[in-house]
């Protein structure tokens, strides 16, 4: 029986970024990413596992260096990086919670993240999500699951720029990214670069 090596990720998407007068849409590279379970009250004693902030409240996110995290839950991260630091990420995690109560689940493969920036990236995003992404109800470190049409995803706002992070899962992406180019096209006049 031939043994199975490790599957070779496939890109989600072969699409080039969109960019029109204020918005630019784009597919992030591939990255490691995993849901964290961890008790209610673990959470504030952990503070950071492995460059991953974890005691921050519900509903926001935190980057330090190339590692992000989200709190999406009482008890729920969704924690990523770079593609080639996943194993190496993954065991420092566990080093860091040893003695922890804990479910650390790869779901790199699952993921597909998008950027939406610009300054009409908030009204691209909202042609099919119902939240206010206004500054004072979405800030800077906001992050939230909703739905942008028919798909889950979850939003995140790292910084005070016009730009977030979308993350759906893998069988989304084409739906996601041609909601946003649609939605795109309601921008202020401007052409599509190739």
């Amino acid at each position: 029986m031939a043994e199975l090596g490790a599957a070779a990720r496939r890109p989600a998407l072969d699409v080039r970024p969109l960019q029109r007068r204020g918005v630019s849409i784009r597919l992030l590279p591939p990255e490691a990413r995993f849901s964290l379970r961890l008790p209610m009250a673990a959470a504030p004693a952990a503070g950071e596992a492995a460059g991953f902030m974890l005691g921050m409240a519900v509903n926001r996110c935190a980057q330090k260096d190339a590692r992000w995290s989200a709190r999406l839950g009482p008890n729920e991260w969704l924690i990523g990086g770079p593609e080639n630091e996943g194993e190496a990420a993954a065991n420092a995690v566990e080093a860091a919670l040893a003695g922890a109560v804990h479910a650390l689940t790869d779901i790199s493969h699952r993921h597909v993240a998008f950027e939406i920036a610009g300054p009409e990236a908030a009204s691209v995003i909202n042609s099919g999500c119902p939240l206010d992404l206004s500054d004072q109800a979405f800030p800077a470190g906001a992050a939230t699951r909703s739905l942008l049409g028919k798909a889950e995803i979850v939003l995140m706002r790292p910084g005070s720029a016009p730009s977030f992070r979308l993350e759906c899962w893998r069988s989304f992406a084409e739906y996601v990214h041609a909601f946003l180019a649609e939605a795109a096209r309601d921008c202020p006049a401007g052409e599509r670069s190739s």
